[in-house]
């Protein structure tokens, strides 16, 4: 399916995107949308092998800021931060688009998840978007949007979803707490939860296929989303049109959510 662009709607306007991998990304498919649609880019990428897949992808978006992001580095963090400050002054849009669990703790069920597999994906998975959101509110001078990843898992039992369950009901809680706090700020925050696709992250889920076999048939609309819907889904929210809104879970997964 094609879409005509909706004309420069965020000219002018900053976007900072986090967690692109590679074309199929959910990042990227923001990215993309966003620059369809006037923003400049900030695209950063997780370490040197994911830099392979994503600086070609940053040259097609004539993104000016390229930069490393380890979540777990705080000086990564202060780097990426520090250069949107001093280059573009301001940040609009933050997009927060990464996960992680451990293996053996995704794929061996929640009842055997260590300690430790749990806080590191806490710690990637949710709470980065509260570290990021702290170093981007104060370049949200005149307010913003921010935006992380969810899933229909957080709400309710997706089998072999695991650990990513409650990690991610962590972030959808987490969202709606920053969306309180920095309302005065006229900054609202977003928590997407799109239908099944197919990421490198989601390769890492047991019997993903007949997951997103299933959403196909379930979904009223009786098809798939694809990365383009997530990202202008973004695009909309992120304009003055969706200005009363915040704190939302916003599910783009042509209707499954609904279904019993």
């Amino acid at each position: 399916m094609t879409m005509d662009s909706p004309g420069l709607i965020l000219n002018g306007k900053k976007a900072l995107v986090a967690g692109i991998a590679n074309e199929h990304s959910i990042a990227y498919g923001c990215a993309k949308a966003f620059r369809e649609v006037g923003a400049e880019l900030a695209i950063t990428y997780a370490n040197e092998k994911t830099r392979t897949y994503t600086e070609p992808l940053a040259r097609e978006l004539e993104a000016p800021i390229f930069m490393p992001l380890d979540v777990t580095r705080e000086e990564d963090l202060d780097a990426v931060f520090a250069r949107i400050e001093k280059e573009w002054g301001k940040l609009d849009i933050f997009v927060h688009s990464i996960a992680w669990a451990p293996k053996e703790d995704l794929q061996g069920g929640l009842i055997n998840c260590s300690a430790e597999g749990f806080a590191k994906a806490i710690d990637i998975s949710c709470h980065s978007f509260v570290r990021m959101a702290r170093r981007a509110a104060p370049l949200m001078r005149e307010g913003g949007t921010m935006f992380t990843m969810s899933y229909y898992g957080a709400n309710k039992v997706v089998p072999n979803y695991n650990v990513m369950g409650p990690v991610k009901a962590a972030l959808e809680a987490s969202v709606r707490y920053l969306a309180y706090e920095l309302g005065p700020r006229h900054i609202r925050v977003h928590a997407i939860s799109p239908g099944p696709l197919k990421t490198r992250a989601a390769s890492g889920l047991k019997d993903f296929d007949l997951l997103l076999n299933e959403a196909a048939h379930r979904a009223p609309l009786g098809e798939l989303v694809d990365i383009m819907d997530v990202g202008f889904t973004c695009g909309f929210l992120a304009t003055p049109y969706a200005r009363r809104l915040s704190g939302e879970t916003i599910y783009v997964d042509g209707g499954v959510n609904i279904m019993s």
